[in-house]
């Protein structure tokens, strides 16, 4: 397949067409270079490693290709629940949001026209900000002070 014909269809996100260049090779790319990044992180790796087991890191992996895939590409892959999960993580603040997407950012912008990581960066701190307010509502705190991590901030 060729570079013109990969897309046959026209995406548009935020009234955006959708660079021709964002396919499942830069959503696989992403994912696996920013969760190999998470397991290496001081402050990441103790968190995820104790909810993913070793031998359900591949799974895990397709899952949030999927996930990406759906979101970026409307490929509707994914049709699981994100926030659950994340809701049961003891101790999980706003430090481990702020590395994640620091994490995240770095892995775009390593591996990604400028445009595609703005895009790929625009949904993180949209998801970000989405599970810090489920977060702050189920545990009975105040979503009113709340604020939104921007990228400028990280």
């Amino acid at each position: 397949m060729t570079e013109d014909t990969k897309r046959e269809t026209t995406i548009v996100i935020d009234g955006r067409v959708l660079p021709g260049q964002l396919d499942e090779q830069i959503i696989r790319d992403v994912v696996h270079g920013f969760y190999a990044e998470i397991r290496s992180d001081a402050l990441l790796a103790p968190l995820f490693n104790k909810a993913i087991a070793p031998h359900d890191w591949p799974p895990h992996l397709t899952k949030m290709c999927d996930f990406w895939s759906s979101l970026m590409l409307r490929t509707g892959r994914y049709d699981g629940r994100p926030l659950p999960p994340h809701l049961t993580l003891p101790g999980l603040g706003e430090q481990h949001f702020r590395r994640w997407l620091s994490l995240f950012r770095a892995t775009v912008i390593s591996l990604c026209p400028p445009e595609i990581a703005a895009l790929f960066m625009e949904r993180a701190l949209r998801i970000a900000h989405s599970f810090r307010l489920a977060l702050a509502h189920n545990r009975g705190e105040s979503t009113l002070t709340v604020e939104p991590i921007t990228a400028e901030s990280l």
